[in-house]
């Protein structure tokens, strides 16, 4: 089925240390994406666990689960992201104004990496604590602070679930496949 994709020129000469090289460097760049923002690190991880797939097609030692297992791992990893802000914004105290402050200013702060990961969702919260819910600026505060610390947690979890990605796929590699 896939016969029509190694005839690409790109294939030709790669063989396996090309294979490798590709697979590795797809591994580091996805691990240094669940640190750094403005990289898909776990889609990099992901990607390159299906890469392997591809070039060793037969002999990848790559089983079909162990995409869904990687797959369900990145869903997860970004449910969890999506939502952490919001949550510490209720841990600590907020209201559900704050908590949705708290997604808005992480989906804002995108567009200001990096430091807008960690201010948006502590400005989000506050400002909807204070505008909407009509808190203090104690409560509203508490709110931010509470944003900011769950989407630190956030980077903690996105790094342990990419190393959780990566030795997966070494182990599938290694004594599965």
């Amino acid at each position: 089925m896939w016969e029509w994709l190694s005839g690409l020129p790109f294939w030709h000469g790669m063989g396996v240390t090309g294979g490798w090289i590709v697979t590795i460097v797809l591994i580091v760049v996805g691990l240094a994406g669940c640190v750094v923002p403005v990289l898909p690190g776990h889609l990099f991880i992901l990607g390159a666990a299906v890469w392997h797939w591809f070039v060793f097609r037969g002999d990848s030692g790559v089983e079909w689960w162990t995409f869904v297992v990687l797959g369900a791992l990145l869903a997860g990893s970004q449910i969890f992201e999506w939502v952490s802000g919001a949550a510490g914004s209720k841990w600590f105290g907020g209201t559900k104004w704050g908590a949705a402050g708290a997604m808005i200013g992480a989906l804002v702060g995108m567009f200001f990496m990096p430091f807008g990961l960690v201010l948006g969702p502590l400005i989000g919260a506050y400002g909807f604590e204070a505008l909407f819910a009509k808190q203090g600026h104690r409560e509203a505060l508490n709110s931010g602070v509470g944003s900011a610390v769950g989407t630190l947690a956030s980077l903690v979890v996105k790094l342990a679930v990419g190393v959780a990605m990566i030795l997966w796929f070494a182990l599938d590699l290694a004594f599965i496949g």
